[in-house]
């Protein structure tokens, strides 16, 4: 009768992965390039200098990994429905790793006595090369699993590597429970918390996106929200937050636990990592994460629609590669709002207006010849 159990349990968990994977690709059927295997998803409209607005877009293809090579050739702009002239130049494209907003990460590390030994050294080892490999803009914070409460936060956001390292040498191994589930759950929670700052990108604080990543065996004990909980908050963020899980196989732990940790990451649009990719690949996969981090495109363009303070749509599309044919649109909404142009508010316009100047006929739309 309990092998049975279990056996009903296994399916019944490998049904959710399958399905909860489906869901989650299919939630962005609106951005998603069909056969030609690729998607795109908007996550942030800034137009704190108007009428400049910049547009944050996440792309991925087959293998969830970052589109290269994006630029004003293979994106198209439409704003309340009329297309950009690329031939304008209106608007630029520019990836993250070469801009200075800054990118938060939440770090969960598993210091139950499943860990112990060489599992818990090596997320350890991860964890540390993550944080020596970060930009100085970059934020991370670190969330232990383990403690009398299930888990305990080690570092808030911080920026200082060394601050970050002498923090993290201080946690011990010694957990007999493993509460993981709420530990990520806490770390949504801290990601969702505004950071401070203003609309130019030399503000000390301004972070325009956030990611978790778990170094865990993936098994959980006690924790107050379910496996399906979680995966429920996943879905359900309106700003995706990606996951992206290192698994390490702890002792008497099943494989299970594995693949929970790999549908939590295919749910958020992250990416697992296990077995052979740790050891002498360790360093590449903690470079591909921040790689994929960076690989965001920030679309910046002029508005010519007059300061009214309403909504207005706009959508971003990409033809990729160049010369398909095929457009995958996404949309989103600007404010036509005007800021006060002082200080850096003032410096940031001045830059954009040498990289955008404005039309004479202040039109920007494409007409058909």
């Amino acid at each position: 009768m309990a092998r049975d159990k279990r056996v009903c349990q296994f399916f019944t968990g490998l049904v959710c992965l399958v399905v909860m994977a489906g869901l989650a690709w299919c939630g962005l059927a609106d951005g998603q390039g069909g056969d030609s295997g690729y998607g795109l998803r908007i996550y942030k409209v800034e137009s704190g200098l108007y009428p400049f607005v910049q547009v944050y877009i996440r792309t991925f293809d087959t293998n969830m990994q970052p589109l290269v090579n994006v630029n004003a050739s293979n994106i198209g702009l439409m704003v309340q429905g009329r297309p950009y002239d690329p031939a304008k130049r209106q608007y630029t494209v520019q990836t993250l790793q070469n801009r200075r907003e800054g990118a938060r990460t939440v770090i969960v590390l598993d210091a139950s006595r499943t860990m112990t030994g060489s599992p818990f050294a090596g997320a350890a080892t991860a964890v540390g090369r993550f944080i020596d490999s970060k930009r100085p803009e970059d934020e991370v914070a670190v969330i232990a699993v383990r403690g009398p409460s299930g888990y305990e936060i080690v570092s808030n956001f911080e920026r200082d590597a060394g601050a970050l390292h002498r923090r993290l040498a201080d946690v011990r191994c010694d957990s007999g429970q493993t509460r993981l589930y709420d530990a990520i759950g806490a770390a949504m929670q801290m990601c969702g918390q505004a950071a401070t700052g203003g609309a130019t990108m030399d503000d000390a604080q301004y972070v325009v996106s956030s990611s978790i990543l778990v170094a865990s065996d993936g098994q959980d004990e006690g924790s107050a929200l379910s496996r399906g909980d979680l995966m429920g908050r996943v879905s359900a963020m309106r700003t995706p937050i990606p996951i992206y899980t290192m698994s390490y196989a702890g002792r008497n732990v099943s494989s299970d636990n594995a693949r929970n940790l790999e549908a939590l990451a295919k749910n958020s649009f992250g990416g697992s990592y296990s077995g052979g990719q740790l050891g002498s690949g360790l360093q590449r996969s903690v470079e591909n994460v921040q790689q994929i981090q960076r690989g965001d495109y920030v679309i910046t363009f002029r508005s010519y629609l007059p300061v009214d303070g309403q909504r207005h749509a706009v959508k971003v599309g990409i033809e990729y590669p160049s010369g398909t044919g095929k457009m995958t649109y996404q949309g989103a909404e600007f404010e036509a709002v005007q800021m006060p142009p002082v200080g850096r508010i003032r410096d940031e316009l001045q830059r954009l207006e040498s990289a955008i100047p404005s039309l004479p006929d202040g039109d920007p739309y494409y007409r058909p010849r």
